[in-house]
């Protein structure tokens, strides 16, 4: 008598389900990153108030408590801030900035970049934190 049964068990591994996981991960990760990305790194603290939150391309402009001016992260001097503003602003349509001031900067700074816009027709978007 023959004993032997039918279905034999394939020694190969399937590596289907194991790329499933990772492709996963990878796109888990890809989008954990983007997210953790901030507008710029210059920690400024920022007043309070209740808005939605817009996400385009625009130029970040962040005055600290010390009222430096940072465009997208670099230092910037009063005189040349125009200047720097308009070279940043090539090819972002509709042209805005995302102004990031500090609760304690006077708000003479902060109406000088508002008037740069207004002269260059671009739109100014006041970031704020959340409630």
């Amino acid at each position: 008598m023959n004993f032997k049964g039918r279905n034999k068990i394939s020694p190969d591994f399937n590596m289907s389900s194991m790329t499933d996981i990772v492709f996963l991960l990878l796109i888990f990760f890809m989008i954990a990153s983007t997210l953790s990305k901030q507008l710029d790194t210059i920690n400024v603290e920022l007043p309070k108030a209740k808005g939605k939150t817009e996400n385009r391309k625009s130029v970040a402009v962040a005055i600290s408590s010390s009222s430096l001016l940072y465009v997208d992260g670099q230092l910037v001097n009063k005189n040349n801030l125009q200047q720097t503003i308009i070279n940043k602003m090539e090819g972002i349509q509709p042209p805005s900035i995302v102004l990031r001031a500090a609760r304690n900067v006077p708000i003479d700074e902060v109406v000088y970049v508002m008037n740069i816009a207004n002269q260059n027709s671009i739109k100014v978007i006041l970031a704020v934190d959340a409630k």
